[in-house]
């Protein structure tokens, strides 16, 4: 990732749910702007502990930069916590 920009920015995300490893597949989510990001990828992802609530992080893509949405378990909330241009 080239040009981080570290974001606490609530977000609305559209998502997937089924079975298997990855039961929750977020699709697109839209920014407090209004500005709506088409996910053409999903990288890593993976629960963490912050404090006593399990938060689910995805590091996403829509091709043109790179983004990561933590989803709070327990407060059933989304954010946007990074966003980065991609390398060239």
């Amino acid at each position: 990732m080239n040009d981080e920009q570290l974001l606490d920015e609530r977000v609305q995300v559209l998502c997937t749910f089924g079975g298997g490893l990855n039961p929750c597949t977020p699709v697109k989510f839209r920014r407090a702007n209004g500005r709506e990001v088409a996910i053409t990828e999903i990288g890593l992802r993976h629960p963490t502990i912050q404090g006593k609530r399990m938060v689910h992080m995805f590091d996403v893509t829509d091709g043109g930069a790179d983004y990561r949405l933590e989803f709070d378990s327990e407060r059933l909330t989304w954010r946007l916590t990074l966003e980065a241009d991609h390398a060239e």
